[in-house]
């Protein structure tokens, strides 16, 4: 039975629809993206994986993540990475860097603070003006001086002024930190744990659907608070980076949670109707 990629839901933003996520593409062990963008490609035992699929990955996210942010006011220069992707504060991210201004770019970094900004950029959209701070925590330097690294996600920034564009972009940026919920009186802890029950009935039913054992989906929290947890949940949403960074960009956690939890649920609903008719037509 063939099944949509992407279901819209008529509550969306004007920056880019709610989406229901494919049950094909539903894991709670890591599956990551695989491309060759013109700067970056990742490691090369990573799994192919379908194109254009909204992807739930339980394992990307790091357990913990820095939570001492700068203060918001301060603005600093940040030198900037555009690719074809969103990371998260919290999330892994692995790199292959083997354009010659982008080796440049990290024998500065590896001589400084390992930290440069991450951003998203597509032919349709071009480049957008929040990211988030990559740190690098790990790195090889292999003999034609290319580098593998592995990248952890820290604060988000906006980019207030760009600085230069070659070798590289610098930027100057400033830092972005959830505000409280406008009406003050949201219950985050209650919101986060219907996130992740949600979460878990999209991983039951998926596995269901892909001929996988039922097996109860672990703790996906991991003592996360909902601000790290919201990201985390974010993180998971690989193959619709528009998603991703309408969700990165929001300052209120309470929003950023519900309009997870409404993607979750548009998508357990289609798992459900789904799963119905699987039962109906078990050779569909």
């Amino acid at each position: 039975m063939a099944l949509p990629q992407l279901v819209s839901s008529p509550s969306s933003s004007s920056l880019s629809p709610k989406h229901c996520l494919n049950p094909n593409s539903l894991s709670p062990t890591h599956t990551s993206l695989s491309f060759t963008p013109y700067m970056i490609r990742r490691h090369r035992h990573h799994r192919q994986r379908k194109p254009n699929l909204l992807r739930c990955s339980a394992s990307s996210f790091s357990e913990k993540h820095h939570t001492g942010s700068p203060n918001s006011d301060d603005v600093v220069e940040l030198p900037l990475f555009p690719l074809p992707l969103v990371l998260f504060p919290g999330a892994i991210l692995p790199l292959q860097i083997f354009e010659f201004r982008y080796r440049m770019m990290m024998h500065t970094l590896l001589q400084s603070d390992l930290r440069f900004g991450v951003i998203y950029s597509d032919i349709a959209t071009g480049t957008a003006d929040v990211g988030c701070v990559g740190e690098v925590v790990k790195h090889e330097r292999l003999v034609d001086d290319r580098f593998f690294l592995i990248c952890k996600g820290q604060e988000r920034f906006r980019v207030t002024r760009l600085v230069r564009t070659k070798p590289y972009l610098v930027a100057e940026v400033a830092w972005l930190e959830d505000r409280p919920s406008a009406d003050g009186a949201e219950d985050l802890e209650a919101l986060a744990s219907e996130v992740e029950t949600y979460m878990k009935d999209v991983i039951r039913l998926s596995n269901r659907l892909n001929g996988k054992p039922e097996k109860e989906v672990q703790d996906l929290r991991r003592n996360l608070f909902p601000t790290p947890f919201s990201f985390f949940v974010g993180s998971t949403f690989e193959g619709a980076p528009r998603e991703q960074q309408a969700l990165l960009e929001l300052e209120d956690t309470a929003m950023r949670l519900k309009r997870e939890k409404e993607t979750l649920r548009n998508t357990l609903n289609y798992l459900s109707a789904a799963s119905a008719v699987k039962d109906v037509f078990p050779s569909s």
